[in-house]
Formats: structure tokens, C-alpha cells, sequence
């Protein structure tokens, strides 16, 4: 009954569904020239021979599965890949990839319609989902047509299972689709298999299996020689009051440090005008990455308001705070792991508590509170080398040997490679 709702809202809303896309397109989240993809329609023709289907709904979760594409594309020479994406920037970052046999189209919205168009057009013999995404009418109709299904690096907040689980007829069959689940960690295995997930498996998350981010050398010398022998520490992913916070530490740190430099990396670049209102308001000297305006001794913060350039940022700074960790439910930081700094975060990491937990007991990564934030940050920069030491030794180590046991795991997916193929799943 639910189902059928759902479709039958999903049809009926395709005005709405325009009309939201077209106001997408004028705040830069859609591509106007390729809208048409988001209705299921494909100016690109299909390969010939295998494809395989990865769906990656953002930045984050394709940075998840660019090593496991070129991993099978190693493996499976004569295999093609249609990636899909719901943003710009993930499309963006594919795009610098420049990876060979694959295609990328951004995914259609849910409507029954569209994705049908979708899946008539690509026909593809195997789907891997990454992490969480889960489109009723997209997933029903890949399971109508036997596509084999496998979910990547599943995940699901707790947030996410109490809003599923009220329905639990209506998502058993959709993650009841996927032949092949693979867990994040336990706790995700155990919400996925509560939703109604067959025999969840956890191999480890495919996160520490991505590549460092990179960083454009000629800036970041550069910018370097800007800095010069400062101190320097970067907030990254800062919501909605936490520049707050950033400031106030900033100001503690200067009795310590009078020529500091903070860069603060928002979560969301469009809130840059903002920000930018709220650090001036509060007496900072502000330099703007995106407005090209260089860092000079007198320059407080450095506001990182770019897509695409964290590499660079985690680079100038020695000590990262991974925030969103304390006005939201915190976020990865393998990154700056991977890349040898010391990192440090709030206590509010919810969405990533397996890895902060594991991260605690190695020694891996400073807890502070807001109280303490300043205290912890001026530690860390008296000696950032040994956190930073214990951060690239945790996250490589984890690392090791997940991406093979995923690939190899996904053999009931990816090597029967033909719609059909795998009997009742």
C-alpha cells in the first residue's frame, strides 16, 4: 500500500520536480545542459558488451568508489562503467579522473517514468550502490528486471533507521534487493539487517582505501610562501554555528600565538557571504580563497570557500579540526589522517562514531569539547607530530587489504555480469 502511495505521489509530482531542478540550476547545483538526465534521458549511447552500474550519490561517497572502480577496471578489462552522481561537484571530480571505459550521467530523479527511461536506455548487468541512497522506485524497478544489486560501504545513521523502520513493509524489499550487502562496521551491519538486509557483511570501510586528496603544487607553494613560518590550523566542514566557536578559539590562541592563522573550510560553500558577514562582524582580518585574496601577515582567517581543494587546505595546516562535530553528527576524518596531521574533533560524530571510537583507543584523534577546544588545539600545536604520526599509522593500517576482500566479495555480483544471471535473489 505504501509502495503504491509513493508512486503514485512520485507520478503526480513531476511539475514540482521540474520546477525544483529549474531552481537548482540557477543556484549552480544542477548543470543546465544536462538536465535532461535527470528525466532518464541519455544523449551518450550504451557501450557495447558489459557494463556495470556504480552509483555514488555525492563527493564523499565518490571518493568511496573511485579506487574500487579502477580496481575492477583492472580486473575486468572488457567491462565498461556507467558512474551516477546527484551532484556537481561529484560529477566534477570524476571528470578530473579521466578514467578510462567510463561514463557518467547524473541520476534520475525517483519517478517511475524516468527511471524506467533510465534503465531501458543503460540496461546494465550488475548495480553497485555506495553507502546509503535508497530510491524506492529506481531500486523496485532494477530488482523487477533481475539486475544484480550489491550495497558498498552501507551505512545508515540511527537518524535514518528510525525514519525507515516506521514503514518496515515498504524497505524490506528494497534493501531485501541487494544480493550482496557489505557493511561499513558492525553497527551499520546490524541497522541494515534490522531494515531487512540478508546476511550483512563488514570488511572494513572502503573509505581508507581512497587516495589522499591531491593539491596543485604551484598553489600551494604559493600560498606556503604566503604563511610562512606561522602557525596554522584548519577547521574543515564547519556548519551553522561553528564559526562561532572557531572564533572564539582563534582569539583565545592569539594570547599565545600573535601571529596565528585559521583557515576555516565550510561544509556548504554557498554559505560564504555569510560567514564572511559573521568574521568581520566580529573585528577578523579576512582573506576570501575564492575571491583570489592573498593571505598578508595582518590575515586572521583564511576562508576556503572552493570545491574541490581540500588536498590544498589540509596541506597548510599541521593540525586539522574535523568539525560538524559540534552542530551536527561529525564527518570523516581519514583524510587528514591519510595526509599525516594531527587531527582533532568535537564529541558529536555520530555518523562516524565506529571510526572516532577505534580512532580513540589507537591514540589517533583528540576529543574536545567546546570548552576544552582551545586547550587541545594549543597542545597540538606545540607538537603536532606525534598525533599526526598515530592518525597516518591508524588510517593506513586499516587500509590494508579492504579493497581486495571487497572486490572479492563482490564476485556474486560483478563476475555473473549478465541481467538474469543469478537465479531468485
Amino acid at each position: 500500500m505504501i509502495a503504491l502511495a509513493y508512486r503514485a505521489a512520485s507520478d503526480l509530482a513531476a511539475p514540482l520536480l521540474r520546477r525544483h531542478l529549474a531552481r537548482r540550476v540557477l543556484t549552480g547545483k544542477e548543470e543546465a545542459s544536462r538536465l535532461d538526465e535527470r528525466y532518464g534521458i541519455a544523449i551518450l549511447p550504451r557501450p557495447e558488451g558489459r557494463l556495470g552500474w556504480l552509483h555514488a550519490a555525492s563527493v564523499g561517497e565518490m571518493q568511496s568508489l573511485l579506487p574500487l572502480v579502477e580496481a575492477l577496471a583492472a580486473r575486468e578489462p572488457d567491462l565498461h562503467f556507467l558512474v551516477t552522481t546527484g551532484t556537481v561537484t561529484s560529477a566534477g571530480l570524476l571528470a578530473r579522473r579521466r578514467l578510462p571505459r567510463v561514463i557518467h550521467q547524473y541520476l534520475p530523479l525517483d519517478r517511475q517514468a524516468w527511471v524506467a527511461r533510465f534503465l531501458d536506455h543503460w540496461q546494465p548487468d550488475f548495480a553497485l550502490w555506495v553507502e546509503s541512497e535508497f530510491w524506492p522506485n529506481l531500486l523496485r524497478e532494477a530488482a523487477r528486471r533481475r539486475i544484480p544489486m550489491a550495497l558498498v560501504n552501507g551505512r545508515l545513521s540511527a537518524r535514518s533507521l528510525s525514519r525507515w523502520a516506521w514503514a518496515p513493509g515498504f524497505v524490506a524489499p528494497l534493501i531485501g534487493s541487494f544480493c550482496v550487502v557489505l557493511a561499513q562496521d558492525e553497527i551499520q551491519g546490524q541497522r541494515l539487517a534490522a531494515l531487512g538486509a540478508r546476511q550483512p557483511r563488514t570488511l572494513g570501510n572502503l573509505k581508507f582505501a581512497a587516495a589522499a586528496p591531491g593539491a596543485d603544487e604551484a598553489m600551494l607553494a604559493r600560498l606556503t610562501s604566503s604563511i610562512g613560518g606561522r602557525p596554522v590550523w584548519l577547521a574543515v566542514s564547519t556548519h551553522t554555528g561553528e564559526e562561532g566557536i572557531v572564533v572564539a578559539v582563534h582569539r583565545s590562541l592569539k594570547a599565545r600565538y600573535a601571529d596565528l592563522l585559521t583557515i576555516v573550510a565550510p561544509r556548504h560553500v554557498e554559505r560564504a557571504e555569510a560567514i564572511t558577514s559573521e568574521l568581520r562582524a566580529a573585528g577578523l582580518s579576512l582573506a576570501q580563497r575564492s575571491k583570489n585574496e592573498p593571505i598578508t601577515d595582518a590575515t586572521d582567517i583564511y576562508l576556503a570557500d572552493t570545491l574541490g581543494e581540500l588536498g590544498l587546505f589540509y596541506r597548510l595546516a599541521r593540525v586539522v579540526l574535523v568539525a560538524g562535530s559540534y552542530r551536527w553528527q561529525g564527518h570523516n576524518p581519514i583524510e587528514p589522517a591519510l595526509l599525516h596531521r594531527a587531527v582533532i574533533s568535537g564529541p558529536r560524530v555520530a555518523n562516524f562514531q565506529d571510526i572516532f571510537d577505534r580512532m580513540t583507543r589507537a591514540g589517533a584523534v583528540t576529543i574536545a569539547d567546546e570548552a576544552g577546544l582551545a586547550e587541545a588545539l594549543d597542545r597540538l600545536l606545540q607538537d603536532p607530530e606525534p598525533a599526526a604520526r598515530s592518525a597516518e599509522a591508524f588510517a593506513r593500517k586499516e587500509g590494508e587489504g579492504i579493497l581486495a576482500r571487497i572486490v572479492a566479495a563482490l564476485e556474486p555480483v560483478v563476475g555473473t555480469a549478465g541481467r538474469g544471471k543469478l537465479g531468485d535473489h
